[in-house]
């Protein structure tokens, strides 16, 4: 079934409630959204987007994601949303390799030389949502794509998760079956960027016909959320650790605004123990730590908020959970065979949330997709009551403030910099961000830190680049050849001269 026909039974039932907010206004009611998205769905059919056509959606939290997703989903069409932040050389190849028939875009003037750019507020999108108001969402099969979602390793370009309607109905009713009640009296607040879990999540609220707020700063500010925690009780909201460090230390958070507040969905990076007591002796049990990949949206594993509390065991507290509804967890050795409890292996996972493999790379997909299970890549440990706990991550991936950083991306663009031989990044840890990019480099004498820096700036985004470099004769490699990140891990950690930083 279409997922676009979870927007169109809470119209049916809850035609008149709030939708979609920007601050304290409502911008559309359920009865609008599901107009709005079918106008743009009649639109895109007349433009001549066939179904299974891609449109990438590159911008900030604003409104009208929603019809947006809800109506490429309409027109039988797949959402390929992106992170607002990356550098438009970075979405030039996502349009290149998911072969887009459009861009909607508030950075029109940046994407002008795609030929499918259409501005969000310019005449284009009007005409597009000119188109009549009744339409029947397209017939799909369950694993026909709905969202492509971005995601890269450290083996060289972005690979495409494909999310099937299957995957998306699958995450929506593992979220309600493991969350507290969503009613059509909630509210799912949106501070972190729709394209990734908090787009999602928004999926679940929709069908329980809750309001789905859009700050009018469209992102995360610690005194607005609290303003808005105040206009929308029984609010929900998703954090990376560094919002939620951000939101209990706003000297505005006040005993109202905590009243208000029904759940944090706090994911996309770990969260020191510390700073989750922290979070829990002032909040209670109104935080909900969950696990996952863009290939299992959202949906591995969970610590609920009814385990949470100040005296839960410190080894459940550094834990990601329990297993969620409709999916099964293993901990495997080299062998595929399952680990002992608290012995460390590969975490794999199935269930019908899993991706449907990745866009246009067999190779990828046949590596990752094995007799029926996700290999995640990272290494965890389950112990004897099902409790899974993430020991690193194999794919060295550096998470900052919740965004994925791929070492490998970064390392190609020093690389290209005229005098740098070598260059390996990694990540190290920050009190704020969670970590921060760290590149140790191989180069001539005369290169420096800011012409670097300068460089990085003009192919990637802003947070991806270097915060520091540290400019050494050589990199450690073992006796194959391979760098030894744990030793560049421990060079950052000794006694040296204070690197340049930025």
């Amino acid at each position: 079934m279409n997922i676009s026909e979870l927007l169109a039974q809470s119209a049916r039932t809850f035609h008149d409630r709030p939708a979609v907010c920007l601050g304290d206004a409502t911008v559309l009611t359920y009865a609008g959204l599901r107009d709005r998205g079918a106008a743009l769905a009649a639109g895109l059919r007349a433009r001549g987007v066939p179904r299974g056509g891609r449109v990438v959606i590159y911008m900030g939290n604003r409104p009208e994601y929603f019809e947006m997703l809800f109506g490429i989903w309409a027109a039988g069409c797949v959402a390929v949303p992106v992170n607002a932040k990356l550098h438009p050389a970075e979405v030039d190849y996502v349009l290149s390799n998911s072969g887009a028939s459009l861009l909607f875009t508030d950075r029109a003037g940046e994407m002008a030389g795609f030929a499918g750019t259409v501005a969000v507020d310019g005449p284009a999108y009007a005409a597009l949502m000119a188109g009549p108001a009744a339409l029947v969402p397209a017939r799909v099969a369950p694993e026909d794509p709905a969202w492509i979602f971005y995601t890269s390793g450290t083996t060289g370009r972005p690979k495409g998760a494909v999310l099937s309607h299957r995957n998306l109905w699958a995450m929506t009713a593992s979220f309600l079956a493991d969350i507290g009640p969503v009613t059509e009296g909630s509210a799912a607040l949106h501070p972190a960027p729709l394209s990734h879990a908090a787009g999602l999540f928004a999926l679940p609220f929709v069908r329980r016909g809750a309001a789905n707020v859009v700050p009018e700063s469209g992102g995360f500010d610690p005194d607005e959320l609290v303003a808005l925690l105040h206009r929308f009780p029984r609010s929900s909201f998703f954090a990376a650790p560094t919002m939620l460090n951000r939101f209990i230390a706003c000297p505005a958070l006040d005993a109202r605004a905590i009243a208000g507040l029904d759940l944090i969905f706090c994911g996309g990076a770990p969260i020191y123990v510390e700073d989750l007591r922290q979070a829990l002796g002032l909040l209670g049990s109104r935080i909900w730590i969950g696990y996952g990949q863009g290939e299992v949206p959202c949906t591995i594993s969970y610590l609920p908020p009814h385990v949470l509390g100040l005296n839960t065991p410190e080894s459940w507290l550094g834990s990601v959970g329990i297993a969620r509804t409709g999916v099964t967890v293993r901990v495997v050795d080299d062998a595929g065979a399952d680990c002992a409890p608290d012995m460390p292996g590969e975490v794999i996972v199935s269930g019908d949330v899993v991706m449907t493999g990745y866009w246009r790379n067999p190779e990828a997909t046949a590596s990752a997709l094995r007799d029926g299970w996700l290999h995640t890549g990272d290494i965890g440990s389950l112990d004897a009551h099902g409790v899974l706990t993430l020991k690193d991550r194999s794919k060295d991936v550096i998470i900052s403030g919740g965004s994925n950083i791929y070492p490998r991306e970064v390392e190609e663009v020093l690389l290209r910099y005229p005098g740098v031989s070598e260059a390996n990044v990694t990540g190290r840890p920050h009190a704020d961000w969670g970590e921060e990019v760290v590149a140790f480099v191989v180069a001539e004498d005369g290169v420096t830190a800011e012409a670097l820096d300068r460089f990085c700036l003009d192919h990637i985004a802003r947070f991806k680049r270097p915060k520091s470099y540290r400019f050494v004769p050589s990199l450690p490699k073992s006796s194959y050849g391979k760098i030894l990140k744990t030793e560049l891990r421990r060079m950052l950690v000794e006694s040296e001269p204070a690197p340049k930083t930025f």
